[in-house]
């Protein structure tokens, strides 16, 4: 291969990379985008803390009558203890994660080499490269900061702007990190959901349509049939949510469940998408660490603005 081939492969790719970039952290959902430049509690094994507003979402009404099919192979007890297990979320203060990341879109685009902090409830930053840096990225409460390289320019969004972009409506911070560590990021109510249990896990189907996001003025509620996937010690294994008037679909598995620190994390996490968008990704973490580092961002001079179609 001659120099000037191997370069236009490199720029070809880096291009590529740029799709990627324009969603980083919801884009862990990889969909194709179009870029238009803009002026403008404890356990045995874990030591965990329950999300109280989670846990407000699935309190049991035991008056309730529910159809005699429902939840029968479960009692009440053995509904909380699931509960208790399934949905909750770590308790940790810092964690880094060295990872890769392989796109599929029905384009060709490189496994891109991926160093992902996450700060709880404060920060997930990320720094993607591809032979050279290529591209890095900041998540927080108010929303997300991004800059490649190539083309020298930036993005700056709250999460309606990007629910906006890829035609969901529930993406916020806590879904976010909830997603990337492989815990249940959708809230439950057992009332709406049947649980039951096999020889290889628990299982939950929404009863009816669920509203997960909240509507806006500008973006009306959508409504998902909802299936979720446990193993037996209550790593979530797969979560499936179909829009049924759009016919959209996300679906996201988690594979190798390891023990770290005081918790669990999935080795593999891989992200499908169905519908008016199609792709997926597999984020394969390599290593996971509990360790403090530093984040820097700043968008360099001279980078363009961009807005994302």
């Amino acid at each position: 291969m001659t120099k000037e081939i191997f370069k236009s492969n490199i720029i070809f790719q880096k291009k590529k990379i740029i799709n990627l970039t324009c969603i980083l952290f919801v884009g862990l959902f990889l969909l194709s985008c179009k870029t238009k430049t803009a002026v403008e509690s404890s356990n045995n094994k874990d030591s965990l803390v329950v999300d109280s507003l989670l846990m407000d979402s699935i309190k049991l009404d035991k008056s309730s009558s529910l159809p005699k099919d429902a939840n029968a192979n479960l009692s009440i007890n053995e509904r909380v203890d699931f509960y208790e297990h399934a949905l909750i979320h770590p308790k940790f203060e810092h964690l880094k994660m060295k990872s890769t990341i392989k796109i599929e879109t029905g384009n060709s685009i490189p496994t891109l080499d991926a160093l992902i902090y996450i700060e709880n409830n404060q920060k997930i930053w990320m720094n993607l490269s591809f032979i050279v840096n290529a591209a890095r990225g900041i998540a927080t409460p108010e929303g997300i900061k991004a800059y490649e390289k190539y083309n020298r320019t930036y993005i700056d969004s709250d999460f309606d702007y990007l629910n906006n972009l890829l035609n969901i409506d529930f993406i916020n911070y806590p879904t976010l990190q909830k997603l990337l560590m492989g815990r249940t990021f959708i809230p439950i109510r057992d009332s709406q959901y049947i649980l039951s249990k096999n020889m290889e896990g628990y299982y939950m189907v929404s009863r009816k349509t669920q509203t997960i996001g909240s509507p806006t003025a500008e973006r009306p509620s959508r409504e998902y049939r909802v299936f979720l996937k446990y193993s037996d010690s209550f790593d979530l294994m797969e979560v499936e949510l179909l829009d049924p008037v759009s016919g959209d679909e996300l679906q996201i598995n988690y594979e190798n469940w390891q023990n770290f620190s005081n918790y669990r994390m999935p080795e593999y996490v891989k992200i499908i998408i169905k519908g008016s968008k199609t792709g997926q990704i597999l984020i394969e973490n390599t290593k996971f660490e509990d360790l403090k580092i530093q984040t820097p961002y700043s968008v360099p001079k001279n980078y363009t603005k961009i807005e994302i179609q």
